[in-house]
């Protein structure tokens, strides 16, 4: 009976499970038939109802779509007014519709200014006839950028590279342009001055070439008026005096030519800075107006400092300019020397190292400058001038001039009051070799020695030769690289190497290179006005020295006897 018993409680489980599932399968059914029904009941007998949730839907996603329009317009307006190019909406006519603030700040107006403006207004009138141009040649696919020039509210101009594009209206019809606009006034301020510089170059190339020439000839005419002077009786001696004077004159022009050019290599000397500022007096009247007062005075003590003199006079010379340009309904420009001491903290407060210096201070009663411009006076290529009337590399020269002397320069400025250029100089006891000598004929260091003169110029190579003759050396004479090469080789006993820098072939520095390489320790004397960056000796030493062109044949036979004595010091000490 068990058995039986529970295979009955088994099936009667199983039934009810089973009648359990399709109860609740059967009911589901039943419910969703009549909410189908339900539901399309009311549709047919109230279809405002069904309108009403389709319009609530309808309502739900359109709120969705202009919240993502809002979001993508705001993120698109961040782009327009944070970027560094101005942009333009223009219309069919050339009238501004939008503009962001960029453009706005470029033209120096507020940006409610600008909609319904012509562009054609803040252009200048050079600029126009390109501006409608590019208008109307404009497409979809843009145009070539074109630049020109917009004016400002102040009445400054300022520089402008557009990119146009073609705009489509909603059907499609041109509907104007859109104008990408970028700034590029200082980088057309920037090729400005390039271009003012590589003008400035060739003029010094060609000014060097002349230079070169020209104090070949001063040579000539100087050294055979000295040698006639020797001979000559006392009327003939003021008439030979009156040609060495106007040859020493027109020395110096050729001189500040070159300096002023940039083409001559610093050298530095001791000179007498005090009789340097004189000496410019002079050239500096010329450069400034005659509605321009210049005062030019000196301590009582001496203000002896090494320096290349040519250099320096380039530094007066560019300050001169500034303050006249500081000055343009007149003034007063002083200039005074004077040697000072210098002690711990005002060394420190000019960054200069302690001691005594020869100090220069130029002063103007101009314009003067604010305190940021005068930060920024000594700057490469910063002007404050208008384009095309400075290059920006006056000061910039001085300051690079005076550091390399070992000085320092200061500027002390304020607007309305003139300014103060102060130049410390390393002072120096030693005697200046800067002096002028007297026209008076000198005698001539003599010396037995071998001399080889390199020398492309036949008057100068015919007179050094004389020269030297006279005042008892063996002269070997080559007419350019090459050829002395051949009498070097010819010739055991060379002492001396005279030879001008700038020759045709084999410059004077490539055959000084191979004649010390064949013979070590042979002293060299390189002649010439101008070196064309040919010559890399630029400080003298024992056995290698540089003579200005033109010289005198004082000069000359004085310089080859101390490069001669030294070599022989040398030679005893190394013994």
């Amino acid at each position: 009976m068990l058995p039986y018993i529970g295979w009955d409680m088994h099936a009667g489980t199983a039934m009810r499970m089973a009648f359990g599932m399709d109860f609740h399968a059967a009911a589901w059914d039943s419910v969703t038939a009549a909410l189908a029904v339900w539901y399309w009941t009311l549709r047919s007998r109230f279809p405002a109802l069904v309108r009403g949730a389709a319009l609530f839907e309808d309502l739900r996603l359109r709120q969705a779509a202009e919240a993502t329009l809002r979001a993508s317009e705001q993120r698109y307006r961040e782009i327009v007014e944070t970027t560094s190019e101005g942009v333009v909406l223009l219309d069919g006519d050339g009238r501004i519709g939008y503009a962001n603030d960029r453009f706005a700040g470029m033209v120096g107006r507020a940006p409610a200014e600008l909609p319904g403006t012509s562009v054609l207004d803040l252009v200048a009138a050079t600029d126009r006839p390109a501006t409608v141009a590019a208008l109307a040649e404009v497409t979809g696919s843009g145009a070539t950028p074109f630049e020109v020039g917009l004016h400002t509210r102040d009445g400054r101009v300022v520089w402008v590279r557009i990119a146009l594009t073609a705009r489509a209206g909603d059907a499609g019809e041109p509907a104007g342009a859109l104008a990408m606009v970028t700034d590029v006034t200082e980088q057309k301020s920037i090729e400005a001055q390039l271009r003012q510089v590589q003008k400035l170059d060739a003029v010094g190339q060609l000014a060097g070439g002349l230079a070169h020439d020209f104090n070949n000839l001063l040579t000539v005419i100087d050294g055979y008026a000295a040698l006639l002077i020797a001979q000559a009786d006392a009327a003939a001696k003021d008439d030979l005096t009156m040609i060495r004077d106007a040859a020493a004159r027109a020395s110096g022009l050729t001189r500040q030519l070159l300096t002023f050019s940039r083409a001559q290599t610093a050298r530095q000397r001791v000179v007498d800075v005090a009789g340097l500022v004189g000496s410019v007096e002079v050239l500096l009247r010329r450069l400034i107006r005659e509605d321009i007062g210049l005062l030019v005075s000196a301590g009582p003590a001496p203000s002896v400092a090494r320096v290349d003199p040519g250099q320096l006079e380039q530094v007066l010379v560019n300050l001169a300019i500034n303050a006249r340009d500081a000055m343009p309904n007149g003034g007063t420009l002083t200039l005074h020397t004077d040697r000072v001491v210098l002690d711990g903290r005002r060394a420190d407060e000019l960054t200069a190292q302690p001691g005594d210096h020869v100090l220069i201070t130029v002063t103007d009663t101009g314009c003067g400058m604010t305190a940021d411009v005068a930060a920024r006076a000594f700057e490469p290529f910063f002007t404050t001038k208008e384009q095309g009337k400075g290059t920006g590399l006056g000061l910039s020269t001085v300051y690079g001039i005076v550091t390399r002397a070992g000085g320092v320069v200061r500027v002390d400025s304020r607007p309305g009051a003139g300014t103060t250029f102060e130049i410390y100089l390393p002072a120096t006891d030693e005697a200046p070799t800067d002096l002028p000598h007297g026209l008076e004929p000198q005698p001539l260091t003599a010396g037995t020695e071998t001399v080889l003169l390199v020398e492309d110029d036949p008057a100068v190579r015919q007179l050094t030769e004389r020269i030297l003759t006279t005042a008892g050396y063996r002269v070997l004479v080559g007419v350019d690289g090459e050829h002395a090469l051949a009498v070097a080789s010819a010739h055991a006993d060379i002492d001396l190497l005279v030879t001008d820098v700038v020759m045709p072939g084999m410059n004077g520095q490539q055959l000084a290179d191979r004649l010390t390489h064949m013979r070590p320790g042979l002293p060299v004397i390189f002649t010439s006005a101008y070196t064309r960056g040919a010559l890399t000796h630029t400080e003298e030493k024992a056995s290698v020295a540089f003579l200005d062109k033109p010289y005198t044949a004082a000069a000359l036979t004085q310089k080859i006897r101390s490069v001669l004595d030294a070599a022989v010091d040398v030679d005893t000490i190394n013994v």
